[in-house]
């Protein structure tokens, strides 16, 4: 056994944490006056006291390398063993096989880093001391922040930072520069006198003792952005999610496709000029996930391979008889890929009012493909102004939308007309001052609702005049079902999405907010006058939202906007990121993301009427009961009216 006697004073009591040479350095540690601390790359063990003379020892604990000094071992052995008398006394270690420092007032913690090859002290007057090893006369660096004494320290190398603990209870996070971050007792919650500290690097977690052992977690967050994180140079028009390959897609007016990995936000590739001068309008993918399709202002639909950018098609639409008074009236404003009678199509619609269809045929060889002749309902009974809106509900439905605020809903397998919806016009609101803009720019289809053929409850949602949201009755008899408006403010609303079993929608508006509503009892008919539950609320981007996809399988909102940023968010709001960030998140660690900041906007969470007065409500919300009485009067009228 080996004995070492370094200090004066008397040792309080000893934590055994690990001994094994075998292994990275480990330590025994005493707590009281005086601390202990073996460390296997520099074999040596490291001690230290309150005793000045030898505040801090490091010896070495491979025996000694001086061959005069082992020499005289040798001579004395027999003299030793006469002096014992059967005996065992300690062996005092060689002056030659240590370092002794002379530190003023003594050392209360210690620790080794190895990579920098440092001596971490700390003493009564909280200062932390870094110190070269062979040189014991001066430190080489100090770290003022703790205001009582310093009682434990640890260096993580993996991690590059050093961990303190001060009599008061407060734990530090350092770098070899500055305080990083501060833990008051207040905020850990530790309460008595700590008794033993120690790092534990593989959960990264400080574990504490007083009259309980508590375990502080360190979560390390991104440092927060000095600049608006831009996921395009120019307004984001469209972005959507492929399950296939967990990547997100986004189109910018410049023409830009960029393509970003959904699990971390790195973007893989991009390519521009997808469609020329002319912006990209709209996109979608086929059933595989393995091709992507975009509508541009120049009229033409394009098949992509996205991940090399190579243009595999380019699909074009027949205008027949319709002349064109300018060149960018062509324009599609919106696309979809559906399955129609076992045959894969994707059908388009923009400013030539028409419902374009263009048959799948990837064994077709030639570039350009042409529509497919066009539905008679559609020539004769069609829309009237410009289809801005389509939306699908396999296998049979599919609704379009125009500038006027007509729907349309088709019968995709006969090509028929199976209904009509007049979004009501000023003559039919509330206030007509608002203006005469009636255009309906957003559907979604209740596909729960919708498969059940249920004549009394709603199967579609569409935006309309006033930043309104209207649900719709399709069968035996179309008409309203309920009607509310999301915004205080009455921005339009420029993006819906449904939840899977149509239990919440989400709302976004032309000024950036995201609403969340509990419609799973709402769109029952019979409960018209009042407006769903609203669930939660947030500014998820500082302009109009263009696109609004919920990735069920993972609980994320995906989002995209004029501000030309691409974000992900949790189903409840929470902040997961911005494509285009420099730090990247994963998106199974929810250390990882942003939460709980906020993205770094110039404009971010302004002065607005929704953020003065709580949750957002419907119409009825914030008004006088006098105004309550008119309102639901009038909503009574237009519902017999639609009956």
């Amino acid at each position: 056994m080996l004995f070492l006697t370094s200090h004066l004073k008397k040792v309080f009591c000893v934590y055994v944490l690990s001994f094994s040479p075998l292994e990275a350095d480990k330590c025994l540690i005493l707590y009281g006056d005086d601390q202990l601390n073996y460390y296997d790359s520099m074999k040596a063990i490291i001690s230290s006291s309150n005793h000045e003379p030898t505040a801090l020892v490091i010896g070495c604990a491979a025996g000694t390398t001086n061959v005069k000094q082992k020499m005289k071992e040798i001579r004395n052995v027999r003299k030793d063993v006469k002096t014992r008398r059967g005996r065992a006394l300690p062996q005092r270690r060689a002056e030659c096989d240590q370092t002794v420092f002379h530190i003023h007032k003594g050392v209360k913690a210690v620790s080794f880093c190895k990579r920098e090859n440092l001596l971490l002290t700390g003493r009564m007057d909280g200062i932390i001391r870094a110190w070269n090893p062979y040189l014991p006369g001066k430190p080489t660096g100090l770290l003022r922040s703790h205001t009582t004494p310093v009682i434990y320290i640890h260096t993580a190398p993996e991690d590059n930072k050093i961990f303190s603990v001060s009599a008061d209870n407060t734990i530090k996070i350092w770098d070899l520069e500055t305080c990083l971050f501060t833990a008051s007792s207040k905020a850990s919650g530790i309460k008595g006198e700590i008794t033993a500290c120690l790092y534990l690097p593989g959960p990264q977690a400080v574990c504490v003792a007083t009259n309980v052992v508590a375990l502080l977690h360190l979560r390390l967050r991104p440092s927060p952005e000095p600049h608006l994180v831009l996921s395009h140079q120019e307004p984001v028009v469209c972005c959507r999610y492929n399950p296939a390959f967990r990547h997100v897609v986004s189109c910018s007016e410049a023409s830009m496709v960029r393509i970003g990995d959904f699990e971390t936000g790195r973007q893989l590739s991009e390519f521009t000029w997808a469609h020329g001068q002319a912006g990209v309008t709209c996109l979608t993918f086929d059933s595989s996930g393995g091709r992507l399709t975009t509508g541009g202002r120049d009229g033409c639909l394009k098949i992509w391979n996205y991940n090399s950018g190579h243009c595999l098609h380019t699909l074009k639409r027949d205008n027949g008889n319709i002349i064109f008074l300018e060149e960018n009236q062509s324009e599609l404003c919106d696309c979809t890929y559906m399955e129609v009678n076992q045959n894969k199509c994707i059908i388009a619609v923009g400013w030539d009012r028409r419902t374009n269809v263009f048959f799948d045929a990837p064994c077709d060889s030639h570039h350009f493909w042409k529509a497919q002749p066009r539905w008679k309902d559609d020539l004769n009974h069609g829309h009237k102004k410009d289809i801005l809106c389509v939306a699908q509900c396999p296998p049979l439905l599919l609704a379009t939308s125009s500038y006027d605020g007509e729907i349309i809903i088709w019968n995709v397998i006969s090509g028929h007309v199976y209904c009509k919806l007049n979004t009501p016009g000023p003559s039919d609101v509330l206030n007509p001052q608002e203006g005469t803009d009636l255009s309906v720019s957003c559907l979604a289809f209740l596909k729960t609702q919708a498969a059940k053929l249920d004549a009394s409850a709603a199967s579609l949602i569409a935006n309309g005049p006033g930043g309104s949201v209207t649900f719709w009755r399709l069968f035996s008899g179309a008409g309203i079902c309920a009607n509310f408006t999301p915004s205080r403010g009455k921005a339009q609303v420029s993006s819906v999405t449904v939840a899977a079993g149509d239990a919440l929608v989400y709302v976004a508006d032309q000024q950036g907010f995201v609403h969340v509503y509990d419609i799973e009892d709402h769109s029952l008919w019979g409960r018209k006058l009042q407006p769903p539950k609203n669930v939660t609320f947030w500014r998820a981007h500082v302009s109009m939202v263009t696109s609004l996809e919920l990735i069920e399988e993972e609980n994320v909102l995906l989002s995209s906007s004029l501000d030309r940023t691409v974000r992900l968010w949790t189903r409840d709001g929470a902040y997961i990121g911005t494509f285009g960030q420099s730090n990247l998140w994963d998106i199974f660690i929810p250390a990882s993301w942003s939460h709980p900041r906020v993205p770094c906007d110039p404009q971010s969470m302004p002065t607005h009427p929704a953020l003065q007065g709580g949750a957002p409500a419907g119409p009825t919300a914030g008004r006088e009961e006098q105004d309550d009485v008119l309102e639901e009067k009038a909503w009574a009228e237009l519902t017999q009216k639609m009956v």
